[in-house]
Parts: structure tokens; C-alpha cells; sequence
């Protein structure tokens, strides 16, 4: 999972609190904005982050952005793979919007893809952290140096969404769709079955310690997407068998828990009592829509949902009491944390609300979604919200409000509250022909 895997040591150097403040946002007007417009404007600031904050040379997400410019290792150039995935859809929802035209739009996105045609790649894999300066790998630990394919997977996801958008296009958004598909063409997914081609997909491989971390993906958590992307491959495509013994585990993962009333179809060995951080629920489900997603192992809309409402009946109970919990704010996901990095969720609740939890949930629970959208811009105001929307976590028990973000929480955010609210990216990805015709080959139905 890839909050365990998260370098803690590198985030060690964070304060409790910054120091310098962000201009006065918005959230202080004396007019109170209605519900639509206060939706748009999150959305639009939010986008910000992929769009004025983007790293200069390949127009890619930033891994992280402080306001006060503080980066680990002057590392403010570097890109995170997975997270630009989720940029790029996010750069969609501009130009549908109307944030920026649809020509600054692919112009923007032309630029990215030029510069991930050129950049480090491994069997087709790109790598979790790149020098957006350079192109080449920065080490995310010691032997995770090379091809990340779950991070590739969300990448991917992203990019196949602006193939479909572009492919009718003109002239030059058609080569720019072209480009992706090549892309697309050129990962190895097979290659991540290990050298005795095994039924389960390895997350890491190296070029210098080949298959050195032995990082198995097994469900359930956020990597339904690269299995799903693995066998939808038309170059490097996997068997069903991958998926059913190596991601469900010949169906070990069905049974989770109830909580709250609330049945969970399946489950991970390392969350068993409510269901994991709510960003299982977001990453995979960005461009593979939900609704009406099935298999032999759950309904992934039921699933999904109770997963938010258990989150959600956890904060409003409050077992650990702590402050500002409640029906208008609640959320745990992984996201910065009192003491760097921390994968949140009810049973290990630091007292730590991440907004991308619930504003990532619209699609599953709307009207909880909007009432911690107003309680976060009404009600906490500027001490939450900055140039790039609302921060990425924030304490009240603390009085801790880091002016911090992260892609992998802002993507989200931008791209499931449109999806909530015109389905635009499940509907661009579910249009890949590859991908009806994997899921097909895995046994879902969608209809």
C-alpha cells in the first residue's frame, strides 16, 4: 500500500506550523456564496495546483507544494508520476469548465506528454518521482529506483482520458491522442509478473536490484486499476488469472466487515474493521466508473459507498472525542500528518481531517460532501483555504493548519467532484474500447 511505503524520513523536516500566510482568499467575503457557486470555486482553485503550480519545464504535478517554499532537499522540481495522472484529468475539468480554453489546454498537456515520451522509463514503466528539470528518476527509497507500475497505472488512467478527449480533434490533437496511445502501447505490463511470469503483478522493479523489493499488489486497497489496465493492455496484456489469484486472492479478499449497518463486500488483512483510508475509494475510481460496476467479488458501488458512510458514522460518533468532529467535518485519508505522513482512518485516527476525503466522496454521499465543503470554506475560512483550494489536513485539537498540498490529494478532489457532477472522466475512460473489452476478460458487467 502506498502509504506504507512512504519515505517518513524525508517528511521528518515539517513543522507543526508555517509561518507565512497565503493572501486573503475568498472564504472571508462578506457575501456567502450559494452552493453552486462555492462548488465551482473549489473546484477552480483546487485546479490551480495542476495548472499555475505545476512544475515549470514538463508542466506535471508537483509531489508537494508549501506556501512558505520549504522543500526537502530543493526538491520543488521534482514530479510525482501518479499524481500528474490525476493532473492531467484535472486539466480536463478546466477546459470543460471554462477555467482555460481548450487550446491552453492542449497546449499545456502537449508539453507534459512530449516531456514523458523523452523521460526515464523502465520496460515502458515510468518511475514514482521524476526531476521535472531533467526527466530522470529520483529515488523514492533506496531500492525503488525505477519502474513503479501502480503509480504508472494512475498516470495512465489520466492519459487514456485525454486520448479519448483529443482523438477527434484536429489535426494536432489527433497526433497528440496518437502520442498517448503509443505510450499507452509501450508499458510492459507483464513484465511486472516477475521473472517466473507468476500470476500477480509486482509493483517495483529496479534496474539496479532488478526484483529486490518483492512488493506483491494483492487486494483490496487502491490498486484495482492496474489490474484492470494490465489486462486491458492490446501489447502486454495479462491473464485472468492474474487478477482472480493474484489481486483477489482466489477470492480471499470477500467478506469484510459491518459497521454502522453498513456491510463492506470485501476486505484487507491490514484494515479489518472499517474498511482502510477513504483514498481506496477515490484513486482507482477516478476514470473507472462505479456505478453499476460488478464482479464475482463485490459491487464496487455499494462497497465504495458504505466505505465512505463508515468513515463518515465514525467521525460524527467520535469515540476519541476529538474537536470539530461531526456531520459538517469529517474525513480520513492519507495525507500529512502532526508528525509527517500518516495513512488516517478510524483505527488510526490522529485527530486529523483531510478534506480530499470528503470532497473526493461527493459521488458516494453528496449531501455530506457539501455540508463538509461549507463547514471547511465558512467556517474555518482562511486559516483552511489557500491559493490551491483547502489545504491538505488540518487538527483542530492541534490548532494545526499546515499551508501545505499534495497532488495525490488535490487531483482527486477536481476530478471525483465533477465526476459527481457530470461524469466526464468515468465517462472518457469507460469510452476506451480496451478498457470494455478487459473488464469484459475480468468478468465485470457494467450496465
Amino acid at each position: 500500500m502506498r502509504y506504507f511505503l512512504f519515505p517518513l524520513a524525508l517528511l521528518g523536516f515539517f513543522s507543526s506550523c508555517e509561518k507565512k500566510q497565503p493572501p486573503i482568499g475568498e472564504a472571508t467575503q462578506t457575501t456567502k456564496l450559494t452552493d453552486d457557486e462555492l462548488f465551482t470555486l473549489v473546484q477552480k482553485q483546487t485546479f490551480q495546483y495542476f495548472w499555475d503550480g505545476a512544475e515549470p519545464t514538463s508542466g506535471l504535478a508537483r509531489e508537494r507544494y508549501h506556501v512558505d517554499g520549504i522543500y526537502p532537499d530543493n526538491d520543488k522540481h521534482i514530479v510525482t508520476s501518479g499524481g500528474s495522472g490525476f493532473g492531467v484529468m484535472a486539466i480536463l475539468v478546466g477546459v470543460e469548465r471554462g477555467f482555460i480554453t481548450r487550446q491552453e489546454g492542449f497546449e499545456h498537456l502537449k508539453k507534459s506528454v512530449d516531456w514523458l515520451e523523452k523521460a526515464d522509463r523502465f520496460h515502458g514503466v515510468w518511475p514514482h518521482w521524476l526531476n521535472g528539470e531533467t526527466g530522470k528518476t529520483k529515488p523514492f527509497s533506496t531500492y525503488d529506483d525505477g519502474a513503479d507500475l501502480v503509480e504508472t497505472s494512475y498516470l495512465m488512467q489520466g492519459l487514456l482520458c485525454v486520448r479519448q478527449y483529443f482523438k477527434d480533434g484536429n489535426e494536432e490533437e489527433k497526433a497528440l491522442a496518437a502520442k498517448i496511445d503509443q505510450l499507452w502501447r509501450d508499458v510492459q505490463w507483464d513484465w511486472h509478473q516477475g521473472p517466473k511470469k507468476e500470476d500477480i503483478l509486482y509493483w517495483h522493479w529496479s534496474p539496479q536490484y532488478e526484483w529486490k523489493m518483492n512488493f506483491g499488489i494483492t487486494g483490496w486497497n487502491e490498486c484495482l486499476i492496474t489490474y484492470v489496465l494490465a489486462a486491458c493492455s492490446p501489447t502486454h496484456g495479462v491473464s485472468a488469472d492474474v487478477y482472480h489469484k493474484g489481486w483477489a486472492q482466489d477470492g480471499a479478499m470477500v467478506g469484510g466487515p459491518t459497521k454502522y449497518g453498513k456491510t463492506l463486500a470485501i476486505k484487507h488483512n491490514g484494515c479489518p474493521e472499517y474498511g482502510g483510508p477513504l483514498f481506496w475509494s477515490h484513486y482507482s475510481f477516478l476514470g473507472l466508473d462505479p456505478r453499476k460496476l460488478k464482479d464475482r467479488y463485490a459491487d464496487y458501488w455499494e462497497h465504495n459507498r458504505n466505505h465512505v458512510l463508515i468513515d463518515y458514522d465514525y467521525c460524527v460518533e467520535n469515540p476519541k472525542k476529538h474537536p470539530g468532529y461531526g456531520k459538517d467535518c469529517w474525513g480520513l485519508t492519507a495525507s500529512y500528518s502532526l508528525n509527517g505522513y500518516a495513512a488516517h482512518r478510524p483505527e488510526e485516527d490522529l485527530g486529523v481531517i483531510s478534506p480530499t476525503a470528503a470532497l473526493s466522496s461527493f459521488p458516494y454521499t453528496p449531501e455530506q460532501s457539501q455540508a463538509a465543503m461549507r463547514h471547511f470554506y465558512d467556517k474555518l475560512g482562511d486559516r483552511l483555504w489557500g491559493e490551491f483550494g483547502f489545504c491538505d489536513a488540518f487538527s483542530e485539537k492541534q490548532d494545526w493548519f499546515p499551508r501545505r498540498y499534495l497532488a495525490i490529494d488535490q487531483g482527486p478532489m477536481v476530478v471525483m467532484m465533477e465526476n459527481h457532477r457530470s461524469g466526464l472522466l468515468w465517462r472518457l475512460f469507460m469510452s476506451c474500447p480496451e478498457v470494455k473489452e478487459g473488464l469484459g476478460k475480468l468478468g465485470f458487467s457494467y450496465q
